[in-house]
């Protein structure tokens, strides 16, 4: 730089920055160094540049570092909610189980106090015939006595007026009443036990009776519990779920819908489930409710791995460089993931490669078809692992990171669109951060 550019610029700098001197003595001289206005302000612009670096360093890092711990918590997260799913699972065929128990047992007592009470009705019949029976013999003893006693009256009386000859048909008659009236004696009190034994077993049925409606009962709070709780936990796992498809722009029922009609198999001669008896019915109502809010869990379960909720790099492997939005009057319609050269790339959801290839801007890129008219995109890689046409489930590697395309360096440009219009792929990272 010629001389008098560097004098001019000296001066330039002089109101700002004074010339300094740094003076340096010894035993036997004293020298100094002169610092002139250009040569403090490029030490002071050095010294910012290096300050900038090392905070921008030390904030990228520091990004990194929270990014890798939410991925973390969120792989730990998903693992922990397909657990819980499993433990409902296993819980609602227990639950399921139970239930059936009961309502087998529910059944063998009403069929047992349906005999009791046929029992118990015999019994009072029974009892009502036997009384009938006692009053009949009763009103016959009365009228034997009587005959017996004139009888007796009578043949004292020709006794004592000496008519001898009507003394033996007298006295035959006088016995005959008297065995009639032993046999009606007998009968009486036979026909007396019989009808207190009667009385006995119909107290008994009826005490049957009661016990068998007390386990009833105990049987229908047991199933209340049951079916309480299995709603709780119900609710509380699908929550959370309605939220995650709301929150990425996604009706949960329309998801719910499409599902079902593309998992619409069935087989087998199944019937709904159904116990009554004499009009009592054991909830099965609430049991088909749960059953079906079991079987949206499963639909919701099966729509997770076909919409893309999973992040498509490892966590702790990348850093977020540039959002989705517009910059430099352009729309950036995915988000860039930042990473070595060859950092594996998977899958976030079930789905079919519709291109492998390269493309302008892109460069190598892959096209990835979801359900419900969702697509992904994966630009500047440096390897297909795919090829069009090719199936792949959630979690499989497709890819490796590049820095083929329009790159300033080796990074994975994501984009998830909806049909042909890009959405921000944060929508769907978050909405599956917040579950999982």
């Amino acid at each position: 730089m010629p001389r008098r550019v560097i004098n001019r610029l000296n001066l330039s700098l002089e109101r700002w920055l004074p010339e300094q001197r740094l003076f340096m003595k010894s035993d036997d001289a004293t020298r100094f160094i002169r610092l002139q206005p250009l040569t403090q302000a490029g030490l002071l612009a050095t010294g910012g540049i290096v300050f900038t670096w090392s905070m921008i360093a030390t904030a990228l890092l520091f990004i990194s570092g929270l990014s890798a711990g939410s991925q973390n918590e969120a792989i730990v997260a998903t693992a922990a909610f397909e657990a819980r799913l499993d433990a409902l699972s296993k819980e609602r065929d227990q639950r399921t189980t139970e239930a059936l128990e009961a309502q087998a047992r529910f059944k063998t007592a009403l069929e047992q106090v349906s005999q009791m009470q046929s029992q118990l009705l015999n019994s009072e019949e029974r009892r009502r015939e036997l009384e009938t029976g006692i009053d009949v013999i009763q009103t016959t003893l009365r009228r034997t006595m009587g005959e017996r006693d004139s009888a007796r009256a009578e043949a004292a009386r020709l006794a004592s007026g000496g008519q001898q000859s009507s003394g033996p048909t007298l006295a035959a008659r006088a016995d005959e009443m008297e065995q009639t009236l032993a046999l009606l004696s007998s009968t009486l009190g036979n026909t007396a036990k019989e009808r207190d034994s009667a009385a006995k077993d119909a107290d008994t049925a009826r005490l049957e009776a009661e016990e068998i409606a007390l386990e009833k009962r105990l049987l229908e709070e047991r199933n209340d519990e049951i079916f309480s709780t299995l709603e709780g936990a119900v609710k509380v796992s699908m929550e959370p779920l309605d939220k995650m498809f709301r929150n990425a722009g996604m009706s949960p029922d329309d998801i719910i819908s499409q599902i079902r009609r593309g998992y619409a198999g069935t087989g087998g001669p199944l019937s709904r489930v159904s116990l009554s008896s004499k009009g009592a019915e054991l909830d099965t109502e609430r049991a088909a409710g749960i059953l079906d809010r079991l079987d949206e869990m499963n639909m919701y379960r099966i729509a997770v791995d076909k919409l893309p909720f999973a992040l498509p790099v490892k966590a702790g492997t990348f850093r977020f460089t540039s959002p989705f939005g517009h910059r430099w009057g352009r729309l950036h319609a995915g988000a860039d993931m930042a990473g070595p050269v060859g950092t594996p790339i998977y899958a976030p959801a079930d789905g079919v490669v519709i291109k492998a290839g390269r493309e302008s801007g892109y460069g190598n890129v892959i096209k990835i078809q979801h359900q419900y008219g969702i697509k992904t995109v994966y630009g500047h890689l440096s390897r297909f692992r795919v090829k069009a046409g090719q199936k792949v489930s959630r979690g499989e590697r497709i890819g490796d990171m590049g820095n083929t395309g329009r790159s300033t360096g080796p990074h994975l440009h994501y984009e998830i669109r909806m049909g042909d219009t890009p959405i921000n792929p944060m929508k769907f990272i978050k909405a599956g951060k917040d579950v999982f």
